[in-house]
């Protein structure tokens, strides 16, 4: 039995390698992500509860 192993080279933004299928603005989707990651690990290291995150 043979296997079909398929390799593809990402872009760096994986949202523009998922634009085949159907997802629109891959940059603007990938700014989101990146902010929202940040927003996310600034609550976790400034051990924020989201109650104090809010009011921020």
């Amino acid at each position: 039995m043979t296997e079909d192993n398929r390799v593809h080279v990402g872009s760096g933004n994986v949202f523009a390698d998922l634009a085949d299928l159907g997802l629109s603005n891959p940059e603007e989707r990938l700014i989101k992500a990146d902010l929202a990651r940040k927003i996310s690990e600034t609550i976790n290291f400034r051990k924020l509860t989201q109650t104090e995150a809010a009011e921020i």
